[in-house]
């Protein structure tokens, strides 16, 4: 490789790394150490892994919420936990977006559901708020229900008339906690993908 080549390619790392922000990837939660290990808290714990994987910290207040930065796929991105608490997720998205001038589209929001079993998850490009109160505010406050996310099965109520606040609310069994885990690892390698513009890729390859 010549100077100049080298040259070259130190410059293309540095505009990757300083050009805008285009994406922004949201983990949603309850913020306070009594909800860390809930079930409606894997949006943060994955968050957690993502900034693991990358390299990033989440540890600067703004826009309502604790946000860093990563490069993923050579696309710029914030990564957020709202600080609002779950059901008004959407007023710290909201804020972003508009300061970043950021699409729907391009905003990927990573929350529990329980309809999906302990040890799965679901990518989607867009869907109803299926009775989350997160996505429900996140919707409200983007005007779209048009944005992708990836969810994270957390297992259903053991019976109908369990408490569904109490379940959300109740930490994640130490049996499950591995297999939990796991999938957040499949749903940071899942954002290369995503953010490469492939969801249906991402879909077909990680959906489980």
């Amino acid at each position: 490789m010549g100077i100049f080549d080298l040259f070259k390619q130190i410059e293309s790392k540095s505009v990757s790394q300083t050009g805008p922000i285009t994406h922004i990837v949201v983990g949603l939660g309850n913020p306070g150490k009594e909800y860390t290990y809930n079930r409606h808290n894997a949006g943060f714990m994955c968050m957690d892994v993502i900034c693991s994987k990358y390299g990033a910290r989440v540890d600067k207040s703004k826009f309502k919420a604790l946000v860093g930065e990563c490069t993923v796929a050579g696309k710029r991105v914030l990564l957020m936990k709202p600080q609002t608490f779950m059901n008004n997720s959407g007023e710290a998205i909201r804020e972003a977006a508009d300061f970043y001038n950021v699409p729907a589209e391009n905003i990927i929001v990573i929350f529990d559901d329980i309809s999906i079993g302990v040890g799965s998850m679901r990518i989607r490009r867009k869907g109803s708020a299926g009775g989350h109160n997160g996505i429900k505010s996140v919707i409200e406050h983007l005007s779209t229900n048009e944005f992708p996310r990836i969810k994270i099965g957390v297992g259903e109520k053991p019976s109908p008339e369990y408490d569904l606040i109490k379940w959300v609310l109740g930490n994640i069994p130490e049996e499950d906690r591995k297999k939990v885990s796991e999938v957040y690892s499949k749903a940071a390698d899942a954002l290369e993908t995503m953010l490469s513009g492939n969801i249906d890729t991402a879909m077909n390859k990680f959906n489980s």
